[in-house]
């Protein structure tokens, strides 16, 4: 006989079976979420570290930019500066050398000028002719003289200083044998004095463009000297 059947008993063994699925069910949901916010937590975090190594790679990028085209604009400031050096730049001359192509240049106008006066005032025709060619030679220098001055940016005088301006001035006075004699003791006494100052920066100044200079120079004016010597003794 088949004993009765106990539907309590199956009823709360049913209620208890489904409360413990339920609870299992709740876990795995809670285990879930969890897993859930830790993806989304590492997903985050992965998100962030490749931003960080996304600005740091564009920041290194930057500095290589930076370091690759630095050397460039420095080699171009090396060598523009190399250049202004070697042509002898205002702020890289010696104090010689400055005062060298100051006087230089005043010193070549102020023969120009004179070798002008020589033209119109003179009486002699082999002081003419001296003048002539000082005015001639001394333009040619003088015109060299600025080429290096603007390669080299530095300022040249433009005018005569006070000593020199009156001289003119007073030789400009002068006509006939007056102006001959005074114009030729003139140029062999300031040829003599420019020999000595060329042969000093020739052989002792610093900057090589403003040395080839002097150098280049010399002979023209020991020629002058010796043309002026010339007229002057024929002169007695």
């Amino acid at each position: 006989m088949v004993p009765p059947i106990d539907f309590q008993y199956l009823k709360i063994t049913l209620a208890t079976k489904l409360m413990r699925f339920s609870q299992y069910i709740k876990i795995y949901q809670n285990k879930l979420r969890i897993m859930k916010n830790s993806i989304v937590a590492i997903l985050a975090i992965a998100s962030m570290v490749a931003c960080k190594k996304t600005e740091t790679t564009t920041t290194e990028t930057s500095t290589d930019t930076t370091a690759m085209a630095a050397p460039a604009d420095n080699a171009m400031t090396t060598d523009t500066t190399s250049t202004a050096m070697t042509n002898g730049e205002m702020g890289d001359l010696s104090a010689q050398d400055k005062m060298f192509v100051d006087a230089a240049a005043k010193g070549g106008m102020m023969e120009v000028m004179m070798g002008k006066l020589a033209a119109t005032n003179a009486s002699s025709a082999s002081v003419k002719s001296l003048g002539s060619m000082i005015e001639k030679d001394h333009t040619a220098a003088n015109e060299e003289l600025k080429s290096w001055a603007m390669t080299a940016k530095y300022t040249l005088p433009t005018s005569l200083n006070s000593d020199q301006q009156m001289m003119y001035d007073e030789l400009k006075m002068k006509k006939g044998a007056d102006f001959d004699r005074a114009y030729v003791d003139m140029m062999v006494t300031d040829h003599k004095k420019d020999i000595a100052a060329f042969e000093k920066e020739a052989s002792e100044g610093k900057d090589a463009s403003v040395k080839g200079f002097a150098s280049k120079t010399l002979p023209t004016l020991k020629k002058h000297h010796m043309e002026a010597e010339k007229v002057k003794a024929s002169m007695k």
